[in-house]
């Protein structure tokens, strides 16, 4: 659907004014850097990011690459309310075709990371997405022996059972081929996770940790603080401060974490599902750049990536979905305080609890963190029993 959607897109457009340049296939991050670049007044990727082909979406990007605030959506679907007068003649846009586009952000990208990789050996699967090209072209150029699994999109395949969503190719193949690390994207190329040369998955908690520590070695870390999310494991958030380095956390939602690093002026923050945002290269999410990064950091440390990721210790999560639920009374129901409370006070400083309302459904997300899997299993089924009684519908 993604032509379809790019050429409705285009018409609709260009019939309004606009001058459109395509960009063909790039990752959402490429988008949001060549609308930067090109000093264009807003950007569109047409992507359904880590989900399978039946599904597609719009992202909508304002002048400088940066994602949409809610109150910049709140007044333009104002705007689009009232009437208007669509232009004629000559103040039509134009449409023209970026031939270059992906080789200027792939430049982008090297020049970034600034630090060969020569001797490494790393694989990469690109989820049959928007990185196919650009990850390996970029790893190449740095001098890396790049072998490459799920990088030929055929716009069918993509996310389908590869890629960040499902690590465990890229695991076997790292193995099999005596990688030193491997990379998963998903399909727009905004996240990605690492397996050691193990085999063992690194994900974006750790991925940020390892960051950071190499931020503030090199005294670029902007006030020492990273920006988390409230899913961030707490193993996280005690390695950062035993490291000296201040945790910020915000909902869930890389726009969040973005929006709390824009107002203070951070330059560094993330996900656990491994969207990592670098904003001294980019601004928003990058795949590629945050694989690149890894990757250099391993050959600046001289540490393997099995070495740098015990910088924290990830404690047991689980998370238990309760359906059929008032969501919107997850924080006032008196029950679900007091169960969460004797939860809380049982973990004694050793874990936590978090209840998330789903966007989306009549549905609460009861997350448990705790010093043993046991542990987090029982609290958190019992938790959720409370929640599915106290707040059914």
């Amino acid at each position: 659907s993604g032509e379809f959607l790019e050429a409705a897109v285009v018409a609709g457009l260009a019939s309004a004014g606009v001058d459109v340049h395509r960009l063909g296939v790039v990752p959402t991050p490429g988008a949001a850097y060549l609308t930067s670049a090109l000093a264009a007044d807003m950007g569109v990727m047409i992507s359904a990011s880590h989900n399978p082909m039946p599904d597609n979406g719009i992202k909508f990007l304002a002048r400088g690459g940066l994602k949409l605030d809610d109150a910049l959506e709140d007044v333009i679907e104002r705007t689009l309310e009232q009437p208007w007068q669509r232009p004629t003649g000559a103040a039509v846009g134009r449409i023209g075709d970026s031939t270059t586009g992906l080789k200027t952000y792939e430049r982008h990208l090297v020049q970034a990371v600034g630090r060969r990789l020569d001797g490494v050996r790393v694989v990469l699967d690109c989820a049959n997405g928007a990185a196919s090209e650009v990850g390996p072209q970029a790893f190449r150029e740095l001098g890396a022996d790049v072998v490459s699994i799920h990088a030929e999109p055929d716009g069918l395949n993509i996310n389908d059972g590869c890629g960040s969503t499902h690590p465990q190719a890229l695991q076997q193949t790292v193995v099999a081929q005596g990688a030193d690390f491997g990379f998963a994207f998903d399909g727009d190329a905004d996240r990605c996770l690492a397996v050691d040369a193990s085999g063992a998955l690194v994900d974006g908690d750790q991925i940020l940790a390892i960051l950071a520590l190499a931020l503030k070695e090199q005294g670029k870390l902007v006030n020492d603080t990273v920006v988390a999310t409230v899913m961030s494991n707490l193993g996280f958030v005690q390695a950062m401060e035993a490291a000296g380095i201040t945790v910020v956390q915000t909902a869930v939602g890389d726009r969040y974490v973005l929006e709390a690093m824009r107002a203070s002026g951070f330059n560094l923050g993330g996900e656990q599902s491994g969207h990592v945002i670098m904003s001294d290269h980019a601004t928003t999410g990058d795949g590629v750049l945050t694989a690149l990064s890894i990757a250099a950091r391993v050959v600046s440390s001289g540490r393997p990536l099995s070495d740098l990721a015990t910088v924290m210790h990830r404690l047991p999560q689980v998370l238990v979905n309760v359906p059929q639920v008032d969501k919107s009374r997850a924080t006032t129901d008196l029950d679900v305080a007091a169960a969460v409370a004797a939860a809380t006070a049982e973990l004694d400083g050793s874990g936590r609890v978090l209840l998330r309302p789903s966007g989306t459904e009549p549905l609460v997300r009861v997350m448990v963190e705790a010093a043993t899997s046991e542990q987090a299993e029982a609290v958190a089924r019992r938790l959720a029993a409370v929640v599915g009684t106290a707040l059914a519908l």
